[in-house]
């Protein structure tokens, strides 16, 4: 083989593999630049402390919430543990029945677990009510509200903010300004 055919092969390979490496450095660079943003940040560690807050009042929900509104409500169960046999399954005596959920989809019954379904309720109550307080508490000690408070339109109807002198919709004055003209 000539000289300058190996040479022009090998100045070629060394192009390629050059031109790789460098979109593989660029992609890998913009990766780093998406990834350490103050906003993919911030919403990193939004996330991990909305996880771990659903995690607490799901704790306090099944631990604290539901067993004194098991005593309250005369069950015999917790109201997780609550369920109905929609048909039975090949195990099934007559005689003692399911005693727990677990037993009753372990048997092959097809079930119908409606008080993991009122506890799934409740927790999902409880995290809004306990979201909304934590908004509130923000809303009150910042001057950047998260509770946005709005009222209707009096013309349109849709829903603007109650600070709004006119509507964004309609255009119209939320003060009465157009009453008192017309008349």
């Amino acid at each position: 083989m000539p000289a300058d055919l190996e040479h022009s092969s090998s100045s070629e390979a060394e192009s390629l593999l050059g031109r790789g490496q460098r979109r593989m450095k660029r992609f890998f660079d913009g990766f780093v630049d998406f990834a350490f943003q103050g906003n993919i940040l911030q919403i990193a560690f939004g996330l991990i402390l909305a996880n771990i807050f659903t995690d607490l009042v799901k704790s306090f929900v099944s631990a604290i919430l539901m067993p004194p509104l098991s005593v309250i409500f005369p069950v015999n169960k917790n109201i997780e543990q609550k369920f109905a046999v929609l048909r039975y399954g090949s195990g099934y005596n007559a005689t003692t029945g399911y005693n727990t959920l677990f037993q009753a989809q372990e048997d092959g019954a097809v079930v119908m677990a409606y008080g993991s379904f009122i506890y799934q309720v409740v927790s999902f109550i409880m995290v809004g009510f306990s979201l909304y307080g934590l908004a509130h508490i923000y809303t009150l000690v910042s001057n950047d509200p998260i509770i946005k408070y709005t009222k209707k339109c009096k013309y349109c109807r849709k829903r603007i903010n109650e600070k709004c002198l006119r509507c964004i919709n309609c255009t119209s004055w939320q003060d009465g300004r157009e009453d008192r003209l017309a008349t």
